[in-house]
């Protein structure tokens, strides 16, 4: 059975959220809590699965990935064996960051991260265009960001 969350839980993770690395002193301090509670909160929220891992978010441009491109695709067939091939097949290339399986007029939504529109080129012609299945393929490059976030916001679940 899942426990519910409290106002002390979701607390404990807008702060995880802000700082992944942030101290259980610090939240302690930050709550008006001792430790030992913060302590067991945190292992109680990850055990029941609300905290999918801890990382370090990289700066794409610094690191020289400064194109993001949002590609929408059709599979012409859909059994399930093929969405799930696909799917699966997606999953080995390190520039897809993201997949989606989606509604409306495509069966994916991929979004990819490469240096520049050479090696996007050379992303389609030596590794999406040989996936088997593929159907209608459009790319959306991106020109600027507006907004990237990995928080949720936890205001309108909160008790």
């Amino acid at each position: 059975m899942q426990h519910k969350l409290d106002t002390t839980d979701f607390a404990i993770l807008e702060l995880l959220q802000e700082d992944g690395r942030v101290t259980i002193k610090k939240i302690s301090e930050a709550l008006n809590l001792s430790t030992t509670p913060i302590f067991e909160r945190i292992k109680k929220l990850d055990k029941g699965g609300y905290i999918k891992k801890y990382v370090t978010l990289l700066n794409n441009h610094k690191l020289g990935l400064k194109q993001v491109v949002f590609i929408q695709l059709t599979l012409k067939e859909h059994s399930r064996s093929y969405i799930d091939k696909f799917a699966n097949d997606v999953k080995q290339f390190p520039e897809v960051m993201e997949c989606y399986r989606i509604t409306g007029n495509f069966d994916f939504l991929l979004k990819v991260l490469v240096t520049d529109i050479a090696s996007y080129e050379h992303f389609i012609l030596t590794k999406l265009s040989l996936l088997s299945n593929l159907g209608n393929v459009q790319s959306h490059i991106g020109l600027s960001e507006s907004k990237s976030t990995t928080k949720i916001n936890l205001n309108a679940l909160k008790p």
